[in-house]
Order: C-alpha cells, then sequence, then structure tokens
C-alpha cells in the first residue's frame, strides 16, 4: 500500500495538534496556502476530511482523531531514528522537562545520586512548564504538576501534596509572635500568583480551614509570579508564604523554613511522571522512573 506523503501527514498533525493552519505554518516554516494545499490533498487521496473549522482555529474530525497518536508515535520514531543514524556511538541522553521550581527545589540536589549509578546517560533538563509534545520537543519524559490524566501517555504519580505556612524561625517568636493563625493578620502574606484553577491551594482556603479568615484578609500581601520566589522571600523573612509539601521539604529539613502551625491540608494536585508508553521501555528512561519513585519513596500501579 503506497503511503500518502509525508509532509501531508506532518502538515495535518501540526494543525490538528495547535489548532491553526497559521501556527502549522509557522512551526513547518512554510505558507498557510501551502498547509492548506497539503492537507487537501491529503483528504483528496484518502477520500475523507481530516479538519474541521472550529471559530477561528480548526480540529481534527471524529474519523481522524485516533489516527493522530499513531502519527505522533510515528514521528518521534523517525526522529530518533534519524539521531541514531547520525551519532549510533554516543551515550544515551535522557531528556527531562519539569516545571523550574521542581527542578530547583527537587531534583537538583538530589540527581547527582542518579549520575552516580547511571553515569553512561547524559541527562538534559528543559524548563518547560507547559505541557510536553515529546516528539516535537524530543523529551523523554516529563514531570508535570497537576491532578493527573494524560490520554495515551504512560503516567505515575510521584509525589502527593498538602500545603501549609511556612516563615523564617526567627518570625516565630520575633516582635509579633505567630502563636495562632489570626496572628497572620500582623504578617506579610506571601503569595504564588499563577494560581488560577479550582482546587489549587490559596491562602483563603488554608485561612477559613484554620478559622481565622474573617480576621485575616486572604489577599493582602506580595504576589509572585514563581512559586520560588514567594519561598525566597519567606527565607529572607519578609512574610509567611504558603508552602506545599515537596517544594519546601528540604527548606524546612535545613532550617531555613519553619511552620508556625499544625494545620495542613491535602490537594487534588501533585507531581506525575508522564510519558509515551513506548519510551518507558527505553532502558535509560525506565532507569530514570525507578530512580525517581525510589528516591521519593512512592510506587505507583504500573510503574
Amino acid at each position: 500500500m503506497r503511503l500518502p506523503s509525508l509532509n501531508a501527514l506532518r502538515a495535518f498533525e501540526a494543525a490538528a495538534r495547535l489548532g491553526s493552519l497559521t501556527r502549522a505554518a509557522g512551526e513547518l516554516h512554510v505558507t498557510p496556502s501551502a498547509v492548506r494545499h497539503q492537507i487537501k490533498a491529503l483528504e483528496d487521496e484518502l477520500g475523507r476530511p481530516l479538519l474541521r473549522r472550529h471559530g477561528s482555529g480548526v480540529a481534527a474530525t471524529e474519523t481522524a482523531t485516533g489516527a493522530l497518536g499513531h502519527l505522533r508515535r510515528a514521528f518521534d520514531a523517525l526522529a530518533d531514528a534519524n539521531r541514531s543514524l547520525r551519532s549510533p556511538d554516543r551515550r544515551p541522553i535522557l531528556r527531562v522537562s519539569a516545571v523550574p521550581s521542581f527542578i530547583s527545589a527537587w531534583l537538583i540536589p538530589r540527581l547527582d545520586a542518579f549520575h552516580a549509578g547511571n553515569p553512561e546517560v547524559t541527562v538534559q533538563i528543559d524548563t518547560n512548564p507547559q505541557q510536553t509534545d515529546f516528539a516535537r520537543e524530543g523529551v523523554d519524559l516529563a514531570v508535570r504538576y497537576g491532578t493527573g490524566g494524560y490520554p495515551g501517555m504512560f503516567e505515575c504519580r510521584l509525589f502527593s501534596e498538602c500545603y501549609f505556612p511556612v516563615c523564617a524561625p526567627h518570625l516565630l517568636d520575633g516582635a509579633e509572635p505567630l502563636a495562632e493563625p489570626s496572628d497572620l493578620a500582623r504578617h506579610t502574606l506571601l503569595h504564588d500568583a499563577v494560581r488560577p484553577r479550582v482546587g489549587w491551594p490559596v491562602w483563603r482556603d488554608w485561612l477559613e480551614a484554620a478559622g481565622a479568615l474573617d480576621r485575616v484578609d486572604p489577599e493582602s500581601g506580595t504576589h509572585y509570579t514563581m512559586s520560588m520566589f514567594a519561598y525566597q522571600a519567606a527565607v529572607a523573612g519578609q512574610g509567611v508564604a504558603l508552602g506545599t509539601t515537596v517544594l519546601s521539604m528540604d527548606m524546612l529539613a535545613a532550617g531555613y523554613l519553619a511552620k508556625p502551625f499544625a494545620l495542613e491540608l491535602p490537594t487534588a494536585y501533585g507531581y506525575h511522571i508522564v510519558c509515551p508508553p513506548e519510551r518507558r521501555q527505553r532502558p535509560h528512561v525506565a532507569a530514570f522512573i525507578d530512580w525517581l519513585l525510589e528516591t521519593a519513596g512512592e510506587r505507583c500501579a504500573g510503574a
């Protein structure tokens, strides 16, 4: 059976993934007209529509949606084959994508242990907070923060999380001691401002659970666009941050931060290992996943 044009398949996959002919053209370095022509030719050859318009964008038709995963895996395999042909004797490279806060607070302090046990593997870290396109970005594995649910992917929860106030130790019994939650009214609240989703840890929820919402303004204080900035401000004694289990554990253990109150609230959010199922079988990827789970002290079904 004769295969369709590879360029036409790439144009279709890019347009369906990006939801736009213009964005697909930008990624493929061609004109939108060329993308439109390639997809039209592919539709004519296959005898069925592949894209439908919605608003100002496009989406795969119901019939074509099932083929997208196969196409992405095929392009992924072609990219791997290309790398292997260019450098057949090169040591394995492990490309890991994760949110910057997780990389700086948890991964980097522990990465030497993986290198010690796997000296033949070169690790490349990508600090990308966005959802990973494994085929396009050449990423082997991602660690993502969320509630889970990555269709078509191998997925395993690495950490579950709780959240709670944290501050510099000297604030506990300073001029304005933190003896009970209402004392937070006399301190600056430090916020991670990028928390728009339902169920995400926020000061309002913790203060309500602590019975102090009527005495402490949950929106007051300083707002940062990255959680690690809020932690740095807390370490510097500039206020009280809302800490989470993973990001604060090392700073608490080292004595840079302290927990003024015992109340911890669970959250549905946590850190997940995510990768295409076929990459899970690669020895260096499997070794890194096993190391992550062992280091985190958690296991999961299917790991």
